[in-house]
């Protein structure tokens, strides 16, 4: 018997995507075991770290999260026998846990830490401090001995400035440093630089480069980073004779795709090189893949199952620890052995099941600027069916940034929708990483625009071909998808609802209230103020609110310190004067993303009621 699309019946509840596959912070081989970091849902989003023996290496209460450049990332890191550094959530300090220990201060209150990283004995890390204007930020070394517990003095400043830092990276001697920096200004994916330093007698060298990603030692002449002067991000090669550069960069196997992504996180890790010289390194085009460059430069593809958002954490000898999502596995940590292709699943990465959850479909749109990207999750269900007339309903999803990216991956928060007969359509408008730097920059100057233009068009595209009813099409998205959500609305003509999770309303009220990491990211995306206020007047949802005319749902952190509340409220206000159905849910305890179980679980619920209430169907009979 046929039962109506959004009413099967599913096994994923909202419970389920809340407690579904592990949100993995970075991974380390530790002695003889893997460590990750890993976030715990059910205690509010703690980070913890772990261990493959069983055992919680940094138990509760304690919370490794970092709020440098207020996306944190790198917050914990550790020492082979087995002591951990890391940087609790509470007060920003950074602390030592020894094995058999209570975790003790190495840095003082006051100033923020993020990408720890132990290297050669010495603990590395950026330090943003926000006590005075101007705000400052630096590279530092961290005394081991508990010197800087009381006073941040004696953290030795590196490398100082208003502007962002990221990626400190040792020589093998000990002798130099280098890093990323970019201004205040600039977003790193606009423009980066790598910096070369003596760290005795303070000489610098600032590398020509476009983007730069990861610098990574090979020894004490020779450094890899990733950079995309020919348009894609790649892995380059840098020979330095004395002080200086030998040569321009070299690059190490160009391919179409992208060894690199959006510097959002400070601890992420596009590659690794092996002792022996060979290179692992994530290509994105669409999807990931994850290749071996031999000396020779000749670059295969590795069988894991690991194909979205993938990072490669560490190495140790011909083993490389992956973490990230795939097309056909929840998302996990894997360590792989290069050599004998052994995979073994640590964390995560079971296999599911394609009757309910079949790889994501990459498709592609005619857009006003060019193809527009996109996966498509068509509804899956082993046992239920519809009349053969009727077409599924549809949520348009659309990311946050907008410099990132939709990957593909199957998970449990897609199948929550897929299982109940509505499908998923993941948009990667024009802006968006993992297609290189000319279709990231197509958004230039254009938010609002052409993002829009391109989830209007995906829509268009996907009910044109007969593979959703045109009347239920909802759109999706947080943050920046918030905004082209909220754009979308006002187009008009498209979307029968709207689901905004702390969206950009007014672009002059986030230029004033944002933080500094994106202070200026609108000069790229809009242009500079004041001389185009105008512009953001008229860009902004809104401003044109009187446009909006199907039911929208609201849902906000109260502790959002990226989009404040303060924004959606403004809509609320706007759509209820006006009479137009909508609902506003204030979490409180979450910030810029939502982590605890609770907040998961009422989201998904009441995103699922939002949309049978507007396109007609019981979600009650699929939970």
């Amino acid at each position: 018997m046929a039962t109506p699309y959004g009413s099967w019946p599913s096994p994923f509840s909202a419970a389920d995507v809340a407690a579904s596959a592990p949100r993995i912070d970075g991974a380390l081989f530790v002695g003889d075991e893997i460590w990750w970091g890993e976030s715990v849902p059910a205690e509010g989003g703690r980070v913890t770290v772990r261990s493959s023996t069983g055992r919680e290496v940094l138990p509760a209460p304690w919370n490794a999260r970092s709020r440098v450049h207020e996306y944190g990332g790198g917050a914990w890191t550790a020492d082979a026998d087995g002591t951990l550094y890391f940087v609790d959530a509470g007060d920003q300090r950074v602390r030592r846990l020894a094995p058999g220990a209570e975790p003790e201060p190495l840095t003082a209150a006051g100033a923020r830490y993020g990408g720890l990283s132990l290297q050669r004995g010495r603990l590395l890390a950026v330090q943003e401090d926000l006590r005075s204007e101007p705000h400052t930020r630096a590279i530092v070394e961290i005394p081991l001995d508990g010197s800087a517990a009381a006073d941040d003095d004696t953290v030795r400043v590196v490398a100082s400035g208003p502007g962002f830092f990221a990626h400190p990276a040792l020589s093998p001697d000990g002798s130099r440093l280098a890093w990323v920096e970019w201004s205040t200004d600039r977003m790193p994916w606009e423009h980066a630089s790598l910096v070369i330093a003596a760290l005795d007698a303070g000489t610098r060298v600032d590398v020509p480069t476009n983007a730069a990603l990861q610098p990574e030692w090979v020894s004490d002449s020779q450094l890899l980073f990733a950079d995309d002067p020919t348009g894609r991000w790649g892995v380059q090669r840098l020979t330095l004779d004395g002080a200086a550069l030998s040569a321009a960069p070299e690059p190490i196997a160009p391919a179409d795709a992208d060894t690199g992504y959006g510097l959002w996180v400070l601890g992420n890790r596009w590659y690794q090189p092996l002792p022996d010289g060979r290179i692992v390194a994530v290509r994105t085009n669409g999807r990931d893949e994850v290749v071996l460059i031999d000396l020779d430069g000749d670059a295969r593809r590795l069988d894991v199952p690991a194909d979205a958002h993938v990072s490669v954490d560490d190495v140790s000898g011909s083993r490389v620890l992956l973490s990230g999502g795939g097309s056909g596995t929840e998302a996990g940590l894997w360590s792989v052995d290069i050599d004998s292709g052994e995979v073994v699943a640590v964390r995560g990465g079971r296999a599911l099941d394609d009757r309910w959850m079949p790889p994501a479909r990459a498709v592609s749109f005619d857009g006003p600027s060019g193809p527009v990207h996109a996966f498509d999750y068509a509804p899956a269900h082993p046992d239920a069916s519809a009349d053969s007339g009727d077409l599924p309903p549809y949520v348009v999803l659309v990311h946050g940034g907008p410099t990132a990216h939709a990957s593909g991956a199957a998970s449990a928060a897609i199948a929550f929708y897929t299982s109940r007969g509505i499908g998923v359509l993941d948009v990667n408008y024009g802006g968006s990483t993992g297609y290189g730097r000319a279709y990231r920059e197509r958004l230039d100057g254009a938010w609002g625009v052409a993002d829009v233009d391109d989830v209007l068009a995906a829509a268009r595209g996907l009910a044109a071909s007969g593979a959703a009813d045109p009347q239920r099409i909802a759109i999706r998205g947080g943050s920046a998808g918030g905004w082209t959500v909220l754009c979308a609305l006002v187009r008009g003509g498209v979307f029968a609802a709207g689901i905004s999770r702390y969206g950009v309303g007014d672009l002059r009220m986030i230029a004033e209230d944002t933080h500094d990491f994106e202070k200026h990211y609108l000069n790229g995306l809009v242009g500079p103020l004041p001389e185009l206020e105008q512009v953001y007047i008229d860009r902004s949802p809104l401003t044109h609110t009187d446009r909006i005319d199907v039911p929208v749902l609201l849902l906000q952190g109260a502790d959002d310190l990226v989009v404040p509340p303060s924004q959606s409220e403004a809509i609320r206000d706007a759509l209820a004067a006006r009479g137009i159905a909508h609902e506003y849910v204030l979490y409180q305890g979450e910030g810029h993303g939502f982590r605890r179980a609770e907040t998961i679980i009422d989201s998904l619920e009441r995103e699922l009621t939002f949309l049978g209430r507007v396109f007609g169907f019981d979600p009650t009979t699929g939970r």
